[in-house]
């Protein structure tokens, strides 16, 4: 018996693709609607594959947020329990470059969403948010009361979109709202056929995984000055798995908490792990040599950022179950299958739509 319809925004990308496979597996049914902006299609013709026998009780449909048609024609061919929001664009360097491309698929796509829900009368969400709206840490391990402060415009659309779903929730009782702030995601599934395919090398993980392919030649270590262990910047990396079961459990808190109005929860590890201990770990995992250049500082970095995951251990009766030798085992399995990401093995034809997209 099915636990119940969910409506996925952004299901094929990189956390949307793992989460939709974990509310598969606890019975769920779920429509996904996803651009393919940039995801892929051959992301979900492998989700339907891992899938398996509960491949039925998932459908994809390419459309997008900033088109009410597109969600109109979603709302009105089925009725959902609950929303879960991944759909928006991800990369802070972008977002400097082009802020205005951040506002329109993030906030717009947002407000949209929110309007055919309360059209249709489906008021439960939980929204993909980010440790990124806390900016630069005033005090480590960082708790759901840290000051709020983002400093890009991909933060600041995160920040935007949470205030708007706070004002939503204090504007009408019915709405049902929970908040998840994530910290590093790292990893992919265990199968290593679906996975990141990172265009712009923003964070850590990404980069080990393309020195280790001999895409680049060196992976420079910003900083080796610090008071941490090593004198590397620390980080809470997450498996996109654990991820993905935090979700599910956000989605059973919503529906199963009548009074819940609009609720941030951390989900992270409540645990740092240094630029190069996690560098010794993918080379455990690959068992190949990651060369290094030690450098300076780089300005805006912070020494050291990881969650206090208390309350979503207490609130939502999750916590994580995976490891950082876990996470470097599968980002590998993934990397080590799929060298180019989901380009690897890729037509003429797709090779040029992607190049057009600016995902290559």
């Amino acid at each position: 018996m099915s636990a119940g319809n969910i409506f996925v925004t952004g299901g094929v990308g990189f956390i949307g693709s793992h989460t939709v496979l974990v509310l598969l597996e606890h019975d769920f049914r779920v429509v996904i609607l996803d651009n393919l902006d940039n995801s892929f299609q051959k992301a979900y013709d492998r989700m339907v594959e891992l899938a398996g026998d509960k491949a039925g009780n998932m459908k994809f449909i390419q459309g997008d947020l900033r088109h009410m048609e597109d969600l109109e024609k979603v709302f009105e061919a089925d009725k959902f329990e609950c929303v879960i929001h991944f759909a928006g664009r991800k990369y802070v360097n972008e977002s400097v470059e082009n802020p205005l491309r951040y506002y329109d698929h993030n906030v717009l796509g947002t407000i949209n969403l929110c309007k055919a829900m309360n059209k249709y009368g489906c008021k439960n969400i939980v929204f993909s948010s980010s440790c990124t709206v806390y900016g630069n840490p005033q005090y480590v391990p960082i708790d759901e009361a840290h000051p709020l402060k983002a400093v890009s415009p991909y933060g600041n659309t995160k920040l935007i979109i949470e205030d708007i779903l706070r004002d939503v929730s204090a504007s009408d009782p019915e709405w049902r709202i929970i908040l998840l702030r994530y910290f590093n995601p790292v990893g992919a599934h265990p199968s290593g056929k679906i996975g990141e395919h990172q265009v712009m090398l923003n964070n850590l993980m990404p980069w080990v995984q393309n020195v280790a392919l001999g895409h680049r030649p060196v992976l420079n270590v910003y900083g080796t000055d610090y008071d941490t262990r090593d004198g590397t910047c620390v980080r809470d990396y997450i498996h996109v798995q654990d991820l993905g079961e935090g979700h599910v459990a956000a989605v059973k808190k919503v529906l199963g908490t009548p009074d819940i109005r609009c609720v941030p929860y951390n989900l992270g590890t409540g645990t740092g792990t240094t630029v190069l201990e996690m560098v010794h770990a993918f080379e455990e995992a690959s068992g190949l040599k990651v060369p290094v250049n030690l450098t300076g500082r780089r300005p805006g970095d912070a020494k050291a950022v990881w969650a206090a995951t208390e309350t979503a251990e207490r609130e939502l009766g999750w916590r994580v179950k995976l490891t950082v030798k876990d996470m470097c085992r599968d980002q590998w399995a993934w990397a080590s299958q799929n060298p180019a990401g989901y380009l690897t093995g890729a037509s003429e034809e797709e090779l040029k739509i992607a190049k057009e997209k600016g995902l290559l």
